[in-house]
C-alpha cells in the first residue's frame, strides 16, 4: 500500500463488487455459512464453513459477542397526495417523541417540513406526522413526531436490512427472526452486527462445554458504523458516536482472560471497537461503564485489546473495510 511514501487515500481499499454475488436471502442454517480463515502465521488461507468454527480456535480463546438488539428503525414518510414516500431510519431517542434520524431522499425534508408517517404494510396513514426541526453537521435530522399516539418502531417501522440486499418484493417477515443474533438482547441497533449471525444456540453450547468462555458487551450499531467515507484521505474522515457499554461481570472476565494470557477473540467489528475503547493504558485492565465512543480503526493501527477478528465481508471503501485491513 502508499502508506509508506504518503497518507493512505481511500481508493486503495476498492475493489470491484460484482452485485450478483450479493446473496439476496441467508443460507437455510445460520451455521452453514461459508468461512475464509486468515491464518498470518502461516500465511494461509483455508476455506471452510461457520459450523467448523469450534476447531478453529485455540484451546482457551475467549470469544466476545456484542448483544445489541436491532430495532423496526425504518419508517416511511409521506408529504401529501401523490407524493412518492420518504425513507426514516430512526438512531435514537433524545426526548420525547424526539428523535435523531436519517432522512433519504434528504432534500424533500429540509428543517420546517411536514409529513405524514405511512404503514409500511398497509400503505395507509397512521394518523402520525413528522416535522423536521434541524440538521446537524454529520447529515442527521432531528425530528419531532406528532399524533395521538407515541410513535412505535414496533407498531410503525419495519427492519432495516442492509440497501445492498435489494428484493422487488422488499421485506419478508422472517427478516425480523434472521436479521438478529440469536444473543440480541437489548434493541437499540439499526443494523445487525452480522458477525454473530452465523451463531447458533447449539453451536454456542458446544464453544461453552470446550471451554470458551462467551462474554458480552453491548454497542448500539447506528450511523457511524455504515455510514460512507466521503474524504479522500482515510486519515480525515470522522465517526458518528455510538453507544455502548461494558459490564462489570464482562470487564472483570476480560481482564481475567488477559492476565491469564488468553487469546480474545472478538465476535464482529463493535466488538472490536469496544474492546479497544475500554482498555486501559497499563493495556491488562478491562475498564466497565457505558457511554459514547466514535473510535475509528484504520492502518496504521496497535491493537491493544483483541487477538484475533471474526468479521462478515464488508464493502469496498468503507470504515470497516479499512479496520479489518488494519487488522490483516
Amino acid at each position: 500500500m502508499g502508506g509508506a511514501t504518503g497518507p493512505l487515500e481511500l481508493g486503495e481499499f476498492d475493489y470491484h463488487l460484482p452485485p450478483e454475488l450479493i446473496a439476496r436471502e441467508p443460507a437455510r442454517e445460520r451455521h452453514d455459512s461459508r468461512l475464509l480463515l486468515l491464518d498470518r502465521r502461516r500465511d494461509a488461507l483455508e476455506h471452510q464453513r461457520f459450523h467448523q468454527l469450534d476447531s478453529l480456535l485455540e484451546r482457551e480463546d475467549v470469544l466476545v459477542i456484542n448483544d445489541t438488539r436491532v430495532i423496526a428503525a425504518r419508517l416511511h414518510v409521506r408529504r401529501g397526495p401523490g407524493e412518492g414516500p420518504i425513507e426514516v431510519l430512526l438512531l435514537e431517542e433524545s426526548a420525547p417523541g424526539r428523535w435523531w434520524v436519517m432522512i433519504r431522499p434528504g432534500r424533500k425534508m429540509p428543517p420546517g417540513m411536514r409529513a405524514a408517517l405511512v404503514d409500511p404494510r398497509e400503505g395507509t396513514e397512521t394518523g402520525l406526522h413528522l416535522h423536521t426541526l434541524e440538521k446537524d453537521g454529520e447529515g442527521r435530522y432531528l425530528v419531532r413526531f406528532e399524533g395521538e399516539s407515541p410513535v412505535s418502531p414496533e407498531r410503525h417501522g419495519e427492519i432495516p436490512l442492509p440497501p445492498y440486499i435489494e428484493r422487488e418484493e422488499g421485506p419478508v417477515p422472517e427478516d425480523a427472526h434472521r436479521y438478529q443474533t440469536v444473543y440480541a438482547r437489548h434493541p437499540g441497533s439499526v443494523a445487525a452486527p452480522t458477525a454473530g449471525l452465523h451463531f447458533t444456540g447449539d453451536l454456542l453450547a458446544r464453544l461453552r462445554d470446550r471451554g470458551h468462555p462467551i462474554i458480552p458487551l453491548t454497542l448500539h450499531i447506528g450511523a457511524g458504523t455504515f455510514a460512507p467515507i466521503r474524504t479522500g484521505r482515510i486519515a480525515d474522515h470522522r465517526m458518528h458516536e455510538e453507544r455502548f457499554r461494558l459490564s462489570e461481570t464482562s470487564a472483570r472476565a476480560l481482564t481475567e482472560a488477559r492476565a491469564r494470557k488468553r487469546r480474545i477473540v472478538a465476535v464482529g467489528t463493535t466488538s472490536l471497537r469496544v474492546l479497544e475503547t475500554c482498555l486501559a493504558e497499563d493495556d491488562r485492565t478491562f475498564l466497565p461503564g457505558e457511554g459514547r465512543t466514535r473510535l475509528y480503526v484504520h492502518p496504521p493501527w496497535r491493537f491493544r485489546a483483541t487477538d484475533a477478528l471474526l468479521t462478515n465481508f464488508h464493502l469496498p471503501r468503507s470504515s470497516l473495510l479499512l479496520l479489518v485491513s488494519a487488522f490483516a
